[in-house]
């Protein structure tokens, strides 16, 4: 196998983020159509749709960001850094990718600390970056959510973190938890950014104006009615 049939061929991780946006497009279509049929056709509701459509949102904007990263569809302004050599747009592009780590850290710092006392974790210490771990904290975890109701299948958890007293709805530790990963993973892909820019196998972390001028293309190409 050469090394282009090699870096065409996806890893765990891509197969991990476009199987599960898949299914959560999937699951967000299902649960919007069922619930229209229920209102319009036999003037009911289903009371968790609204709720679980807006958590299922939600994932999809955070595995959504670091997949765009992965792709490179994040939107910028290049019209300066096309203008510079190719050694300065090189260190620009790394003191970018240097500053999305950083802010992506920041993020990944902020979503542990707001999931982790839902899970009866302690959160970190430190304003910005971690200085260790909360030694004293309010236990979060039997916090619900308001109308998601528990799925039997998941009932172990109230023995992890509700003292085995059976959860009503489901736990807001579940639904929170892809805040820590979509970080993690955002993390990932700008880590993995920028060591396709050190190896010159990419550019930049935006999408550049060759994105446009494909489009300008493909519209010009098209029949004419």
């Amino acid at each position: 196998m050469s090394s282009a049939e090699h870096q065409a061929q996806p890893s765990s991780t891509d197969k991990f983020e476009e199987t599960l946006i898949a299914i959560i497009l999937g699951l967000m279509t299902l649960v919007t159509f069922a619930n229209v049929v229920a209102r319009y056709g036999f003037n009911s509701n289903i009371l968790w749709a609204l709720e679980v459509t807006s958590i299922l949102f939600a994932w999809l904007i955070l595995l959504g960001v670091s997949y765009c990263v992965k792709i490179n569809a994040h939107l910028g302004v290049d019209a300066i850094v096309n203008l510079l050599a190719a050694p300065t747009r090189l260190a620009f592009t790394l003191f970018a990718v240097a500053c999305s780590i950083a802010y992506a850290f920041l993020l990944l710092k902020g979503g542990w600390d707001f999931w982790a006392n839902f899970a009866n974790l302690p959160g970190t210490t430190g304003r910005w970056f971690p200085t260790g771990f909360e030694s004293d904290f309010l236990a979060k975890g039997w916090y619900e959510t308001e109308d998601v109701e528990m799925p039997q299948m998941l009932q172990f958890l109230s023995v992890w973190f509700n003292e085995g007293e059976p959860y009503e709805k489901m736990p807001r530790l579940v639904p929170y938890i892809m805040l820590p990963i979509g970080m993690a993973l955002l993390l990932f892909r700008f880590v993995q950014a920028g060591v396709a820019v050190w190896n010159g196998r990419r550019d930049l972390i935006i999408v550049s104006h060759e994105a446009e001028d494909a489009v300008e293309e493909a519209a010009a190409a098209a029949p004419k009615d």
